[in-house]
């Protein structure tokens, strides 16, 4: 069984006074030393999104765009190390519609174009995971060539003895920590796909709020209800006080079972 990843040490961050009053109220409340050094967010609703307001399904899209703008923005002001966004499954590129998928692909390439400058401002390094050799080519000019040659490598581990580590490090998230925690939004409770290896301990939110309509304060608000969980990581816990010793069979019991 893995181990959970180590913790870092946090100060507030110097830059929570960029947060709007609503999200630095929330962020006031944080436990400092329990932020998640990773989020998983598999975003969900944008057609919903639109269907309720009788939009085309492609505007739903563009406003769901905008949303990872703004969480991505107030990650980045209360230090979040690492934020990992589902963005495009292989199962929508066989499921979907061929021109929701090209709308999509460009709608992409348009984000990637627009938005360099706006996330360096915010100190923020993307990167780009999965099979995105498989992308148009037009949107692979706007992923690195270091981050196409982080999918090789997996030909070589099944040609010896696969462990846990042997798949660890060849997986998309080998120079990552796995996500402490995963959001989802739209209601829908399954996780679609998305870092099955690295989610086997994370902690799982779930939000009917669509994901057009997810803010940074969203964010935040998944944060607190983190911190109000224990993790156990397969164990007891710590609040846990729990004498097992006289309900254990002993040995002779359990030949005799």
């Amino acid at each position: 069984m893995r181990e959970p990843s180590s913790s870092r040490v946090y100060q507030r961050s110097n830059r929570a006074h960029e947060l709007t009053p609503a999200e630095r109220a929330i962020y006031d409340t944080l436990d400092t030393g329990r932020i998640p050094q990773h989020v998983a967010i598999i975003m969900d609703g944008n057609g919903r999104w639109a269907g309720k307001r009788a939009l085309k399904r492609f505007l739903g899209h563009q406003q769901g765009a905008e949303s990872v703008q703004y969480v991505v923005e107030t990650a980045s002001r209360i230090d979040l190390p690492w934020l990992t966004l589902y963005a495009f499954s292989i199962e929508n590129n066989l499921r979907r519609p061929g021109n929701e998928v090209s709308f999509l692909m460009k709608l992409l390439k348009s984000y990637l174009i627009s938005n360099v400058k706006r996330m360096n401002d915010n100190n923020i390094r993307m990167a780009y995971i999965g099979r995105t050799h498989e992308l148009p080519s037009e949107v692979q000019d706007g992923i690195s060539v270091e981050d196409l040659l982080a999918a090789e490598g997996v030909d070589d581990a099944i040609k010896h003895r696969i462990d846990e580590p042997q798949i660890t490090s060849a997986l998309y998230t080998a120079h990552m920590p796995d996500p402490d925690l995963v959001i989802r939004t739209s209601g829908e409770q399954r996780i679609s796909n998305f870092l099955l290896w690295q989610i086997a301990y994370s902690e799982i939110f779930v939000t009917d709020r669509l994901w057009p309509d997810f803010r940074g304060l969203h964010l935040l608000e998944a944060i607190a209800a983190y911190q109000q969980r224990e993790r156990r990581f397969g164990g007891l816990g710590e609040a846990s006080d729990e004498d097992l010793s006289d309900t254990l069979p002993t040995e002779a019991e359990l030949a005799r079972g």
